[in-house]
């Protein structure tokens, strides 16, 4: 951000709070709600086609997944890949001194969208999140901010704009301005499809003959720790569930790494499922229970494998439709899980010595 800029969004969030029906403390032909990867390109865009152009960002970093871990792009042919999408993965190259660069460390995709707003003039208005929407008919001519920061921060503001672009990956602007959704997938029967709903297939699943009580061979000794025991209904049937979550984990090796603490409130009991895993699959790697993807500089991406692993399976359903403190909790929640996670690989005297071993040579990147 430039003084400029910073100067601007303190003298439009100083003063009291502001009735929706008021007249707006600030008034952009276009809006963009979310600092994600295509929210910057969205502005950035809008800025150069001569627009006053605000980009509203929930937290305090440009670019969504692709700073936040998620380094290794999936992709088939590159040269499929165009336009400011294109630009972005050469602008990454040239930081490293490289004329393109399609794996990368967070820090240097969020070097890059910075660049953006920076060169184009955007301004961005960081820790401020969607409170309400003021319309008319089916258009929207206002939305109240609320801060999103911790401690007490500063009063509503609101924005009144010609155009708004949601680029949240929660859409909640589209959501509150009544826009029709769906969370989850449809049954087959709703547009007569045949890949939707509840599709049980090959990849990421538990071998068969894991025993999910906590006496095998016991019913009565209850279910283990993150078993439901709700079953999968039919392929095609309707489910509120989405994809599960996990954090995109940016580990590394050597003496840069900063050693994976036990996180508070950490009970091993949860992970007694992944020793069973362990002990079906003979795992002889870490590599077999998570996807690590190596990016420059010693970096990498950790992502889920399996049935077992950074996913926290089912415990974000609720997210969509949350408010805001329920969705910090679940975020926490995932949280705790994945760090218990590497600590219990990394600690556990159940878990093999070899994989104890393993895990112990990963840290967090200073």
């Amino acid at each position: 951000m430039k003084a400029t800029g910073i100067l601007l969004i303190a003298a439009l969030t100083s003063g009291p709070a502001t009735s929706l029906q008021a007249q707006a403390a600030l008034e952009v032909d276009v809006l963009v709600y979310g600092g994600t990867s295509a929210g910057v390109i969205a502005a950035y865009t809008a800025k150069h086609y001569g627009k006053r152009v605000l980009l509203v960002e929930p937290g305090r970093h440009l670019g969504g997944m692709s700073s936040g871990g998620l380094g290794q792009t999936d992709i088939g042919n590159k040269f499929a890949v165009t336009g400011l999408a294109l630009d972005f993965y050469r602008r990454v190259g040239r930081a490293y001194g490289w004329f393109e660069a399609w794996q990368f460390e967070p820090h240097k995709a969020e070097q890059v969208f910075e660049q953006y707003v920076d060169e184009a003039g955007v301004e961005v208005l960081y820790s401020r999140r969607l409170k309400s929407v003021r319309k008319e008919g089916t258009r929207i001519r206002q939305v109240e901010l609320e801060y999103a920061g911790g401690g007490a921060g500063s009063g509503p503001l609101v924005v009144a704009a010609r155009q708004f672009i949601d680029a949240s990956y929660e859409g909640d602007l589209l959501a509150k301005a009544g826009a029709s959704y769906v969370v989850g997938r449809e049954d087959n029967s709703v547009h007569g499809e045949t890949l939707n709903g509840v599709q049980l297939r090959g990849r990421h699943q538990f071998p068969d003959g894991i025993d999910p009580y906590v006496v095998p061979g016991n019913p009565a000794s209850g279910l283990l720790p993150e078993i439901t025991g709700s079953g999968v209904p039919p392929n095609g049937t309707g489910h509120r569930g989405v994809q599960a979550y996990n954090f995109r984990m940016c580990l590394c090796q050597g003496e840069g790494r900063i050693p994976i603490a036990r996180p508070a409130a950490y009970d091993s009991a949860r992970y007694e499922l992944l020793l069973r895993r362990i002990a079906a699959e003979r795992t002889r790697s870490l590599d077999q229970l998570f996807i690590i993807s190596r990016m420059p500089n010693g970096k990498t991406d950790w992502n889920n494998r399996g049935g077992f692993s950074t996913d926290y399976i089912g415990k974000n359903w609720d997210y969509p439709d949350a408010d805001y403190e329920r969705r910090a909790a679940i975020w926490r929640e995932h949280e705790a899980y994945q760090k218990g996670l590497l600590h219990f690989l990394g600690h556990d005297p159940r878990v093999p010595q070899h994989l104890r071993e393993q895990m112990l040579s990963w840290g967090y990147c200073r």
